[in-house]
C-alpha cells in the first residue's frame, strides 16, 4: 500500500517538472500527507484477518526478491494512474475552473489521500477479490477511512490549517469527482485480480 501512495507523489511532481508548470503539492503538504496516512490508515492492515489456507502455502524460496516482476507492475501502474488522476484534477482546477493555485494544490492533495484510502481496500488482499474478503471483514479500514475523511476535512477548511498548510476551501462537487478518482482505482485494482490472478 505504501509504495505506490508514495509513487503516486513522486510521479505527480515529476509530470509538473517535465511539463514546466507549478509544484501541484507543496514539500509542506506531502508531509502531511505521509504523516497523517501513515498514522490514520496506514496500521490499518495490520489488524487484517489472515486468509484462509495461508498456513498451507509452500515457503518462499531464499532466492525470491521481496518485490517480484508482478508486485514491481502493480507498484508502478497503481503509481501512474493515480499521479495521472491527482495531475489531471490539479490541472482542471487550475487551467479549466481557473481556482487559485491554493485551492488547485488543496485538491490535488485530497486526490492523494481519497486514493490512497481507496487503495487501501485493494490491499486487503494481493490476489483475492473484495467481495470475497468480505467487504467488512476488516473494521479498521472503514474506521481509518472514516477518520482520514474528517482529517482531510479540518485540512481543507479549518482557519489555522489553512495557514499552516497553504490550503483553501473547496466546493463540495470537488469531493464528488475526488470519489470518482477513488473509485476508478479501486475498480481498475480489483479487474486486474480477477483478469489477471496471480498467486503469492
Amino acid at each position: 500500500w505504501s509504495l505506490p501512495t508514495n509513487g503516486a507523489q513522486g510521479f505527480t511532481l515529476l509530470i509538473a517538472v517535465a511539463a514546466g508548470v507549478s509544484l501541484p503539492i507543496l514539500p509542506v503538504q506531502m508531509l502531511w500527507v505521509n504523516m497523517a496516512t501513515a498514522i490514520v490508515i496506514g496500521t490499518a492492515l495490520i489488524f487484517e484477518p489472515r486468509e484462509p489456507g495461508l498456513m498451507d502455502r509452500a515457503p518462499r524460496p531464499v532466492s525470491a526478491p521481496l518485490l517480484d516482476g508482478g508486485m514491481l507492475f502493480r507498484i508502478i501502474f497503481v503509481s501512474v494512474l493515480s499521479a495521472g488522476l491527482v495531475f489531471g484534477a490539479w490541472y482542471w482546477a487550475l487551467e479549466v475552473e481557473h481556482l487559485s493555485i491554493a485551492a488547485a494544490r488543496t485538491i490535488a492533495v485530497n486526490a492523494i489521500v481519497v486514493v490512497g484510502v481507496a487503495y487501501l481496500f485493494n490491499c486487503r488482499s494481493l490476489t483475492k477479490p473484495l467481495w470475497r474478503l468480505g467487504v467488512f471483514g476488516n473494521k479498521w479500514v472503514w474506521w481509518g477511512s472514516l477518520v482520514m475523511l474528517v482529517v482531510q476535512v479540518a485540512f481543507t477548511y479549518l482557519p489555522f490549517m489553512q495557514k499552516l498548510f497553504h490550503t483553501e476551501a473547496i466546493a463540495p462537487i470537488w469531493w464528488l469527482r475526488l470519489a470518482g478518482a477513488g473509485a476508478l482505482v479501486f475498480a481498475v485494482v480489483e479487474l486486474k485480480k480477477v483478469v489477471l490472478p496471480s498467486e503469492p
